[in-house]
């Protein structure tokens, strides 16, 4: 009797320990099956993402090429628009009067001989002004070829010079419209990394509009009635830490540079500006240009305007934040591994 009880107690035993066995085994089959799921989803996800950064660098590449190509075509369209405006103002004009043109040249006589004081003031201050430009090429008729690549600046337009309103020049720079540049800097959302800014200058009526859009943010340009505006606007956009530099649009956009400000100023209509003051500009004969009177070295080391001078200048860092895994899923892992 005795010997049967041991037996069945442990027959019995025996099989709380295999049907012990076989929950866990079957647990751990489930665990290994789900690991296995998403080690392969995992896979399939990282193929995904993979073919996704392929499609989105050969689209992003096509968009700069049709932006390059919309810069150029609407700066030949505001040019030719500019032009045909001009050639209706000349035909519109009043006839010309010998009597007139006689009285004007004794007027400029006497304030020829009367006016030498001004003349030197004019040679002082165009002495002073000299900069040196850089060579660039130009196609078989003498213009310009374009774009024109200065380091990080390149410019793809030099749009037309506004003489009849006056708020599109000043004393220093002109601002033609259908001006179009890029430049490349921080980016709005990551500033460790570098984006394309294109600089454009545009028809605002009695005023220039200034725009300064990002290739990441093409809905949302930044406008402004100045280029320190428009420049700004963008530092205070990067990050709050870049709001103590002093703002240099006009650096930003291209138009101070001694090469731009040369061809803009030898473009047609400059003559009739009311403030703008000729600058004299020479190119260098050995084609070796001072690193202190160099733009390009100006970019490389002012922040605001060069990306390596601004993450020398500043430490600017993009946070993320780790994503903890949810309270449903701790749950339902302790409840699987129960």
């Amino acid at each position: 009797m005795a010997q049967t009880y041991d037996n069945y107690y442990n027959d019995y035993h025996k099989n709380t320990e295999l049907q012990l066995n076989l929950k866990y085994k079957k647990k751990y089959q489930k665990l290994k099956r789900i690991v296995k799921n998403t080690v392969f989803e995992n896979a399939a996800l990282c193929d995904q993402v993979a073919h996704m950064q392929e499609n989105l660098m050969v689209v992003k590449e096509e968009r700069l090429f049709l932006l390059r190509k919309l810069c150029q075509q609407q700066g030949e369209m505001e040019s030719n628009s500019m032009a045909a405006r001009s050639q209706s103002n000349n035909v519109n004009s009043p006839s010309f009067n010998p009597e007139c043109a006689t009285s004007k040249k004794t007027v400029k006589k006497k304030s020829s001989t009367d006016g030498s004081e001004s003349k030197n003031k004019t040679k002082r201050y165009n002495k002073t002004a000299r900069r040196v430009v850089q060579l660039i090429p130009l196609d078989v008729h003498g213009r310009p070829i374009f774009p024109i690549a200065l380091g990080d600046l390149t410019i793809y337009s030099l749009g037309e010079v506004v003489s009849d309103r006056i708020a599109y020049h000043t004393e220093d720079l002109i601002f033609p419209v259908g001006y179009c540049s890029t430049r490349v800097y921080a980016n709005l959302r990551d500033p460790r990394t570098k984006s394309l800014y294109t600089c454009k200058i545009l028809d605002g009526g009695p005023k220039p509009r200034f725009e300064i859009v990002s290739d990441n943010d093409l809905d949302q340009p930044l406008v402004g009635c100045s280029p320190d505006e428009c420049h700004s606007k963008l530092l205070a956009a990067i990050s709050p830490m870049l709001r103590s530099i002093a703002p240099k649009g006009a650096d930003f956009f291209g138009i101070s540079h001694p090469t731009i400000q040369n061809l803009i100023q030898s473009s047609p209509g400059t003559r009739k500006l009311a403030m703008y003051k000729q600058q004299r500009f020479e190119v260098s004969k050995n084609q070796v240009i001072e690193r202190a009177t160099s733009p390009v070295i100006e970019m490389e080391t002012d922040p605001g305007l060069g990306f390596a001078a601004l993450h020398r200048h500043y430490a600017l860092n993009s946070y993320r934040v780790k994503e903890e895994p949810s309270d449903h899923d701790l749950l339902a892992l302790q409840d699987l591994l129960a």
